[in-house]
């Protein structure tokens, strides 16, 4: 039975529908009766130029929302409108903004506050920083996410990991007590490298870079940081003076015991009375998601509470450590503090690379988060502009790291939180607070500071995320202990390091070793499904069908090659123990071959020939258009001949059969 001398067709495909082969399945065929079979064209893709193609791909890896779609058939002034809105959103919900919406706002911005402050300044003592530098933090950076940002939730200001970092990146050089002029030089420069690196990412597009960290190796990772930052605080919660300024396990520890005669047991019950309180206080929350204003206010209530108990007993009991002098003021400015020459330059850039990287995923994370729970979309580039510009901003205003914080913004969140308003009044909340209330800081206790900080790290450890992953993936499980053990026991970089350098092997594994299945009829059907995995699907007489899982690559042809000619082996072993018919055929199904270069034409090449020289065929089922029009570039199509492309397997099958029967 004959077949169209063109199913190959270098025409539009839409053009020619009623073009088609009626083809029926030979009765001694082992598959049940099926309706007659058409045999379609297998079309090219339209003529593109160079030129075409170029925009277009770049337009789907840059521009995968295609972002200017709004500006379409607009006229000049609704162009400049949407540009506006484009570029600061605060054009976008002020024209609506109503009192309504600002009670709501005001509630919230002044319930995030209440965590901002005490967070603030716990978190720049463990960044190593002055207790202020953190206040100042939570100032100027929420007024410029204010303007830029498009989460409506997002709550800006120094987070855990991002301090403990920079802390532990630039103390490893640099000692914060010996030369604290030097660190602060770095921490701002840091900061501004962080805030450059962040902007660019948004403004290039290329936020992609940031999904290398992925989903295990920050549960890993963080998991570890929150155990360092909590073992960091025992200095603070046992009253130690000379402590370690290393961050790994077993040096924080050592530290801890051999300073068994500066333990202060009036410290001890403070802590951990307080701890104590602070946990009871999420609890309460956590159960009751109504009340979350009772751990939101919880922190500052602990600042208060504490600092009153000092101030009282301070004259009886001076063992207790108190913040002492913070300076009144708004942020000085600090532009010519940033250190861009000289030997540290180097640790400048490499720290705020990584904090960038750390902030702009927990804060991208956050934003999209929430905004998924209220049905709207936040931009990711946007996102990382906005939060790159509020740390440049923030490092020429004596600011470091900021990012959105997963706690304050649930607490923003849960609050009632509609627009960024929020996030203003916390900053008006923060700026009272630095121009009239920083005396009454004097006397708040370190240990209070550390067991804020315990608190609010301690829901970093995702144990239910660890056992998924171990349910779910096993390779994905071995990225999140390598990024926890790495960050507890050798330091925080490297273990960021080698959770990452784990995540880029499993993506190399798979595509270096992508999955081949063999697959089997679906009986009465024209499906073809793994035959593993299906325990109806029967073999083809005569047929060995492939499917590969992956693009064909310079990587992986090496091995898809060998691994097609151990199918082919190991069909034909079978074959002769169980004695069938000759194997003639081998249908490689290509539907999830999304894409191939030179070094895979040139496999598929020789694998055909060599096929061809142990009397099978090789035959294509269903490959993409990319993949047809190399495949007719390289002039590879032409020796597959008129039975060697087909557009399924079933009519491959149907067709190649018939041909058999006619032959016969």
């Amino acid at each position: 039975m004959g077949v169209n001398s063109n199913r190959v067709e270098d025409l539009p495909c839409h053009h020619d529908h009623h073009q088609t082969t009626t083809v029926r399945i030979p009765s001694d065929i082992d598959l049940e009766a099926m309706p007659p079979l058409e045999i379609h064209r297998v079309c090219l893709p339209p003529k593109q130029s160079t030129l075409q193609k170029l925009k277009h791909r770049l337009g789907e890896i840059f521009f995968p929302e295609n972002p200017l779609h709004r500006f379409k058939n607009q006229t000049w002034f609704r162009k400049l409108l949407l540009g506006l809105q484009f570029l600061f959103p605060i054009f976008q919900w002020a024209p609506e903004y109503n009192a309504q919406l600002l009670k709501s706002d005001v509630i919230s911005g002044l319930t995030i506050a209440s965590l901002a402050i005490p967070q603030g300044i716990s978190y720049a003592k463990l960044a190593n920083l002055p207790p202020i530098v953190g206040l100042y933090s939570s100032f100027v950076p929420p007024l410029i996410y204010s303007l830029l940002g498009s989460s409506r939730h997002l709550a800006v200001g120094p987070v855990s990991i991002a301090s403990l970092v920079m802390g532990s990146m630039l103390s490893e050089v640099v000692s914060s007590t010996e030369e604290p002029i030097l660190y602060l030089k770095l921490a701002f420069t840091a900061t501004c490298v962080a805030g450059i690196f962040q902007a660019s990412l948004g403004f290039l597009r290329l936020g992609f870079i940031i999904d290398f960290l992925s989903k295990a190796t920050l549960v890993g990772f963080m998991a570890g940081a929150a155990v360092i930052v909590s073992l960091q605080q025992l200095k603070g919660l046992l009253g130690i003076v000379h402590f370690t300024t290393k961050m790994q396990f077993i040096p924080v520890m050592a530290s801890v015991f051999s300073h068994r005669q500066e333990w202060s047991w009036q410290t001890i019950v403070m802590g951990f009375s307080f701890l104590l309180f602070l946990f009871i206080t999420r609890h309460i929350s956590k159960r009751n998601p109504k009340l979350f204003w009772v751990a939101a206010a919880a922190p500052l209530t602990s600042v208060i509470v504490s600092t009153l108990i000092v101030f009282l007993l301070h004259s009886k009991n001076p063992k207790i450590s108190v913040i002492g002098h913070l300076p009144k003021g708004v942020n000085p400015p600090s532009s010519n503090m940033l250190y861009f020459s000289g030997p540290y330059l180097a640790l400048a850039i490499k720290t705020g690379i990584i904090t960038g990287i750390l902030s702009l995923t927990e804060g991208v994370a956050v934003g999209r988060t929430f905004a998924s729970l209220k049905n709207y979309q936040v931009d990711g580039n946007k996102e990382m502009m906005a939060i790159g510009l509020m740390n440049i901003c923030g490092s020429c205003s004596s600011c470091y790291v900021t990012t959105g914080s997963f706690s304050r913004s649930a607490v923003n969140y849960n609050a009632g939180a509609k627009t960024v308003v929020s996030n203003i009044i916390m900053a008006a909340a923060v700026l009272i607070t630095l121009l009239f209330l920083m005396p009454l800081f004097y006397y708040t206790p370190n240990v209070i500071l550390a067991t804020i900080i315990l608190t609010a790290v301690s829901g970093l450890i995702d144990y239910q995320a660890a056992y998924d992953l171990w349910k779910v993936d096993k390779l994905d499980c071995m990225a999140c202990l390598c990024s926890f053990f790495g960050v507890l026991f050798i330091s925080v970089p490297i273990g960021l390091a080698i959770a990452v350098g784990v995540s880029v092997f499993k993506i190399l594994l798979h595509v270096t070793r992508p999955n081949t299945m063999a697959l089997g009829n679906i009986p009465g059907t024209q499906i073809y499904q793994n035959l593993n995995r299906y325990g109806e699907a029967s073999r083809i007489p005569s047929f060995l069908i492939l499917a590969i899982e992956a693009p064909f690559y310079f990587a992986n042809s090496t091995y898809l090659q060998e691994r097609i000619l151990r199918w082919v082996r190991e069909e034909e072993e079978r074959i002769k123990s169980n004695n069938e018919g000759i194997l003639k055929c081998v249908i490689l199904d290509m539907t999830a071959v999304t894409a191939i270069d030179t070094s895979g034409i040139d496999t598929l090449s020789e694998l055909r020939k060599m096929l061809e020289k142990r009397l099978l065929q090789l035959v294509l089922a269903n490959p993409v258009g990319s993949v047809m029009e190399k495949l007719q570039q390289s002039k590879t199509l032409g020796s597959f001949g008129l039975n060697g492309v087909y557009l399924t397997v079933g009519e491959a099958v149907a067709d190649i059969s018939s041909l058999w029967k006619a032959r016969a």
